[in-house]
């Protein structure tokens, strides 16, 4: 296998940002995501997928409340990606001094994005490091039409020192998701003996 091909490969790809918010009635959280796709053609039946690593916090929450609501990124929203996307929220509540309401599914609606759906899991998949959720969005708005914050611009834009703690932070989510992913194949191998 050609891991440098297969990386050079995903490299050509540029993911938009997503703040992912969930609640779970008595906690809120949220985190930054480039797992995000939309996952049904049809416009009167939308669906998004979501892969949420499990060490997250807002892995919990959602799996408590089934749902989360997506939350599309901007440029102006850099600090949005240092809040939710370099600390726990085991360690405080990141929503706090954020304006938002409740959606639909009960999952904090943050004012400000480009846009956002709120969504409830119909469906999840477990592969290891992460789960997979299918979810309808059963409700969202555009607020604004511009050019989402890709993956590619936050590391240009990014300061040296907020760099730094990106790529240390990322480094750490490999390792625990690198050991995730070989024992669920490990278990899979031995299920299937």
């Amino acid at each position: 296998m050609d891991l440098a091909a297969i990386n050079a490969l995903f490299a050509q790809t540029d993911r938009e940002l997503w703040l992912v918010t969930a609640d779970d009635g008595t906690r809120r959280g949220g985190f930054i995501s480039t797992s995000v796709n939309q996952a049904s053609i049809v416009p009167d039946l939308p669906r998004v997928s979501l892969g949420v690593a499990r060490q997250h916090y807002t892995w919990e929450l959602i799996e408590a409340s089934q749902a989360f609501a997506l939350h599309l990124l901007g440029e102006e929203h850099l600090e949005w990606v240092w809040r939710f996307g370099l600390r726990s929220g085991r360690d405080g509540d990141k929503l706090d001094g954020m304006a938002y309401k409740a959606g639909t599914t009960g999952s904090p609606v943050v004012t400000g994005a480009l846009g956002w759906l709120d969504c409830r899991v119909e469906t999840q998949m477990e592969i290891g490091d992460r789960t997979v959720y299918l979810a309808e969005v059963l409700d969202g708005q555009l607020l604004q039409t511009r050019a989402p914050l890709t993956q590619r611009q936050l590391l240009q834009r990014a300061p040296a020192d907020r760099l730094r703690e990106l790529k240390e932070a990322m480094a750490r989510d490999g390792t625990v998701d690198a050991r995730a992913i070989h024992a669920w194949r490990q278990s899979r191998t031995k299920s299937s003996s």
